[in-house]
């Protein structure tokens, strides 16, 4: 592992950023419109801003912290891989122990943001910080730790509905695994990318797990997430006309990512796993246009 250079805390503090990847939206994204589903589902519409503010901060603060926890995790083997290399800690520009200390300030900031919400908030709010702990260790002793991740993505559903004062129901499990499908599709799809490194060095992923049927199985979670998120809507009443139109924009979308991955060049996997911040969006607008 590296060693911590002598830097400026000028620098420092652009590594600082750059562990948290604030220059890289993408994860919050995926992220932040799911909250925003649940959140405006069980609402039955716009939550009240003193509600809705917190659990944007609360999503960005979160997301960041498991990205400062994931880095410290993969210390030793990011510098092993070409896409990783450059990070503050495989280069030594911060420590681990420096690592740890954003984490711990981050997971802070998010859970003061609980002090504006109910308190079945904060109960959840462990389950949350338990998933963002393990999910980085999940690759050196599970195939599956794009489930991990997705069970961590998809915690900020439950803590939407007990935000806005609503005990997590039918529909919200019915977002949560959808999500979770949803996520492990793309998340794989991120795997892909590293598949290579990854399989030298002994970590573990879904693609490497999926092997020659790595773009069939993403299909299918695909379709197990529109199956799912689809019956959510329809429990509610917002299926029709916006949640089928929403729906239908994102099986399109799903297809043309299948035809960019279906040859599985890893920067074309890439492309299609950030692509999927659309596909959050577009179901997003379709459940805000069926509450105007």
């Amino acid at each position: 592992m590296a060693t911590t250079q002598h830097t400026t805390w000028q620098q420092r503090l652009e590594a600082y950023y750059y562990l948290c990847r604030f220059d890289k939206p993408i994860g919050t994204e995926l992220v932040f419109w799911p909250t925003m589903w649940a959140m405006w589902i069980a609402n039955k519409g716009i939550p009240e801003i003193k509600i809705l503010i917190p659990m944007i901060l609360g999503t960005i603060f979160m997301r960041a912290a498991g990205c400062a926890i994931n880095d410290f995790a993969d210390r030793k083997v990011d510098g092993h891989v070409e896409r990783t290399k450059t990070r503050p800690l495989a280069t030594g520009v911060i420590s681990a122990k420096e690592a740890i200390f954003v984490f711990l300030f981050l997971v802070t900031a998010s859970a003061a943001m609980l002090l504006f919400l109910p308190i079945e908030s904060f109960y959840w709010s462990f389950g949350a910080l338990f998933l963002a702990f393990i999910y980085p260790f999940m690759k050196r002793y599970t195939h599956l730790p794009q489930v991990f991740l997705g069970a961590a993505f998809s915690w900020s559903i439950p803590m939407g509905y007990t935000a806005v004062g609503v005990e997590p129901n039918l529909t919200c499990w019915l977002l949560y695994f959808g999500n979770l499908a949803w996520t492990v599709a793309y998340d794989t799809q991120y795997a892909i990318t590293d598949r290579e490194f990854d399989l030298k060095i002994g970590v573990k992923s879904t693609a490497i797990l999926f092997g020659k049927y790595d773009i069939e199985i993403i299909s299918l979670l695909q379709v197990s997430s529109i199956v799912l998120i689809g019956a959510a809507l329809y429990l509610e009443n917002i299926l029709i006309p916006f949640g089928v139109a929403a729906l239908i924009l994102v099986i399109l979308d799903f297809i043309y990512q299948w035809t960019k991955t279906k040859d599985r060049d890893p920067q074309r996997c890439f492309w299609a796993f950030r692509h999927n911040r659309w596909v959050g969006l577009i179901i997003f607008v379709g459940i805000f246009m069926a509450f105007i």
